[in-house]
């Protein structure tokens, strides 16, 4: 009797040791998964970054060569009107790099959802020992 209880408890730790093996490699692919996700979120803040920079340094010389022949139109001085315009373009770019940085942010790139199942594996393994 004592040998077919310590067979079973035998079998059953085999067992245990098989499933957290899968449940680990599960895991692994779960991460792999969610970490490629985040790099094209990462590749995507960068391209509204660089986004940001070229419409801004596009958009500053362009409404600059614009701001001279309004400036002759309307009447009003140069330096006023060259201060409003680059206070509009500088909050557009605020603005995106801004988003861009927010996207960037280490709590936004986490892996949240391996995480959690790893903590709630890791959790009802401890239930089972």
């Amino acid at each position: 009797m004592a040998e077919q209880l310590e067979r079973s408890t035998g079998g059953l730790l085999s067992d245990l040791v098989s499933q957290v093996t899968e449940l680990f490699r599960k895991e692994i692919m779960l991460l792999r998964a969610e970490l490629g996700e985040k790099a094209t979120q990462v590749f995507t803040a960068c391209g509204m970054i660089l986004g940001a920079v070229v419409l801004a340094l596009t958009a500053l010389n362009v409404l600059a060569a614009a701001l001279v022949v309004a400036l002759e139109n309307m009447g009003i001085p140069a330096g006023w009107a060259a201060v409003i315009v680059g206070v509009v373009l500088g909050g557009i770019a605020f603005a995106l790099a801004g988003k861009g940085m927010n996207d960037l942010k280490a709590t936004n790139l986490a892996p949240e959802r391996t995480a959690r199942a790893t903590s709630r594996d890791a959790s009802l393994v401890k239930g089972k020992i």
